[in-house]
């Protein structure tokens, strides 16, 4: 395991325990210049997780908290009309997004039209108002939450929007050992004891390092191969995604995927990646990428299954 990563585990497991899998994947996505959209239930510490995580890198922090009645310039900024000496002119002041990683929490609270202003921001690192470019300063990393109980009032993503994220990364209920330990944590006393590990220019340093990383050709094409028998359209010989999937992944997907499969790498002091780097992260991948029919609904079966089906057949 690489030493810098081996630090971030160990000052972030002084506020948040039990989510070592949840840190390594965030960090793949950082250094994969991807971003996170996390599932999980209230009461999971994730906004704890994420602020921490900003912590250790030393990242400038902005949480948004979608609701019904946000409007993009609510995230992205405004223009006012100012007058100095008898003179009128427009100013523009920014938005939370004008940071370096930006928690959308409850991204599905709000509409649609809120949603999309992240859209150019994740994809090309700007924003644009009044026909005028703003740049996002580096490295910019949009994590966005969703309560998977509650749906009363929300909007889906649209697919475009999903397709923005690098991983979706479902958070589930802590085990026992780690229930007892968080019990008796008062972990926003901890957060103001977490030290920097790595600083923002180090970050986009490690980024190069990991784009040099060499990927083996039947790397490749296993990546191609999975991505493609998501696909009905590819004529997947599985009955699975014949029967139950409307729309597969983009090549996007595996795009994504090398990516960070060569960050999984990097973090564990490997020259190459390996197919267990694959399996690992192709079900973070492909969840939100892969779309059902009705008759997947009537039969109760899951982006997981199709998933599993998958890895156990190709």
């Amino acid at each position: 395991m690489h030493l810098f990563f081996q630090k971030i585990k160990e000052e972030i497991s002084r506020v948040i325990v039990g989510y070592d899998e949840v840190i390594e994947y965030f960090t793949i996505g950082l250094l994969s210049d991807g971003h996170i959209f996390l599932v999980g239930v209230p009461g999971l510490a994730k906004t704890l997780l994420v602020k921490s995580f900003g912590k250790v890198f030393d990242l400038k922090f902005s949480r948004v908290q979608f609701t019904p009645d946000l409007m993009p310039s609510d995230i992205i900024g405004t223009e006012i009309l100012e007058e100095k000496e008898r003179e009128k002119t427009f100013r523009f002041y920014k938005g939370p997004i004008f940071t370096n990683l930006l928690l959308a929490d409850e991204i599905n609270r709000a509409p649609p039209r809120t949603q999309s202003a992240l859209l150019e921001a994740m994809q090309e690192k700007s924003v644009t108002v009044a026909g005028k470019t703003y740049k996002l300063e580096e490295p910019f990393m949009v994590i966005a939450t969703q309560n998977p109980i509650e749906h009363e009032g929300t909007y889906p993503l649209p697919e475009a929007q999903l397709d923005r994220f690098m991983f979706q990364i479902i958070i589930d209920y802590p085990d026992k050992n780690s229930e007892i330990k968080i019990a008796d944590l008062y972990a926003e006393d901890m957060l103001k004891k977490i030290k920097k590990v790595v600083s923002k220019e180090e970050i986009l340093r490690l980024r190069e390092e990991v784009k040099k990383v060499p990927v083996p050709e039947n790397i490749k094409e296993l990546v191609v191969e999975l991505i493609r028998h998501t696909r009905p359209q590819n004529n997947s010989r599985l009955k699975i995604v014949k029967d139950y999937v409307r729309w597969g992944c983009s090549p996007r997907a595996s795009q994504y995927l090398i990516r960070a499969i060569k960050a999984r790498a990097f973090l564990n002091n490997r020259p190459l990646p390996n197919s267990e780097d694959v399996f690992k992260l192709f079900p973070l991948v492909v969840r939100h990428r892969i779309i059902l029919n009705f008759q997947a609904e009537a039969d109760n079966v899951k982006v997981d299954d199709v998933i599993n089906e998958i890895l156990k057949n190709i």
